[in-house]
């Protein structure tokens, strides 16, 4: 399994799995931004060696001061974490519900949080039927039999965002509500789209967020979360002193400023998403629309084949995708793709073509199966 640990991006795993370096595989299982990291962050490194001497900021002022203003909210409302997953634990530990809501298919992370901190979980079942969105009357059901939700906005791995009227009658409904935004960036209108102010005004909803992804630097590790300054009080007296590092607070404040790379990374996933996601269906393959910077799709049943044995005919042409089964509510029959560069795309549709030719020889799949 190329996912030995849990996540995608294990270069060193598929190097041990396929036998070639971790540099020669095209990476479509993780999330990152092609274009990143930002010039700024290799500026950066280059002339930061010498700081790292010090000690880092325990209260990451100046990275919560440049968020503050980025999205208009008080810096006492913000609390910086080595990453998403720091602050979805502490989230969880900090409410200690004993019933959480969690609309499935969904990042692993909320459930390991949840059963480590000794709660119970409630399955809010996405349908493929309905392209994986949230239904309300299956969201208000589970309000009235849960202590609190946990809600990805857009959901990890399908990709897709809650109707804004739905969440915020949601947030109205004044139970805890913990909503993961670690993609939000990607989301042109996310001014409108995110639920960061509400989570500032009310004490009730958290919402986290992810910098690892946008910017292409899941290697420092860095997020947020943001809350009334009553529960960011709370949340960081159980934080680890000096969780977030020296670069990680210079290069959280230093990408925050760079407008031009913004601008190009809409504009990419503008133009590539669509092509990529047409380049699939064209295939066979059943690929669902999203609102982000990643693709789920399902491989057909007369197909024959799981998505483990995808992973090992791709791997073997160096390509990597996601197992999508890991993710509590699919089965075996899903992967999930990112949205990388014209070039990189092309060679995964050159890729899934191929191994679709071999299927066919290999098992005799009649002429068209899957269209």
């Amino acid at each position: 399994m190329l996912e030995r640990y849990g996540h995608g991006g294990d270069l060193r795993t598929a190097a041990e799995a396929f036998g070639r370096p971790e540099g020669q595989f095209l990476d479509f299982s993780s999330n990152m931004n092609p274009l990143g990291p930002p010039a700024v962050v290799g500026e950066l490194l280059q002339t930061a060696a010498a700081d790292i001497v010090r000690y880092p900021d325990p209260a990451v002022r100046e990275l919560r001061c440049r968020l503050a203003r980025k999205y208009g909210i008080s810096a006492e409302c913000i609390l910086v974490g080595n990453g998403a997953a720091e602050l979805i634990d502490l989230a969880v530990r900090e409410l200690r519900p004993t019933v959480t809501g969690v609309a499935r298919p969904s990042f692993s992370e909320y459930e390991e949080a949840v059963r480590k901190a000794g709660g119970a979980l409630y399955d809010i079942p996405l349908q493929a039927g309905q392209q994986f969105a949230l239904g309300e009357a299956e969201a208000f059901e589970a309000l009235e039999r849960c202590d609190a939700l946990f809600l990805g906005h857009p959901n990890n791995p399908t990709g897709r965002m809650i109707e804004s009227a739905l969440l915020e009658r949601l947030a109205d409904a004044g139970k805890p509500l913990i909503v993961d935004e670690a993609f939000m960036d990607f989301v042109p209108d996310e001014a409108e789209r995110s639920l960061l102010r509400r989570a500032a005004a009310a004490e009730h909803v958290l919402v986290v967020r992810s910098m690892t992804k946008f910017y292409a630097i899941p290697g420092i590790r860095l997020g947020f979360v943001v809350g009334h300054p009553r529960r960011i009080r709370r949340l960081a007296a159980l934080q680890v002193p000096w969780s977030v590092n020296y670069l990680a607070q210079r290069i959280g404040a230093s990408v925050l400023d760079d407008a031009d790379f913004e601008r190009r990374s809409h504009e990419w996933l503008e133009a590539e998403k669509p092509r990529l996601l047409e380049g699939l269906q064209g295939l066979g393959l059943i690929a669902f629309e999203s609102d982000v910077n990643f693709i789920l799709l399902a491989f057909p049943e007369e197909w024959g084949m799981d998505v483990q044995e995808a992973q090992r005919r791709m791997g073997r042409q160096g390509i990597l995708i996601r197992d999508a089964s890991l993710f509590p509510g699919l089965d075996g029959r899903y992967a999930r793709v990112a949205v990388r560069g014209r070039e990189d795309n092309e060679r995964l549709l050159a890729g899934l073509a191929h191994m679709l030719e071999e299927l066919r020889a290999e098992r005799g799949v009649r002429d068209g199966a899957g269209r």
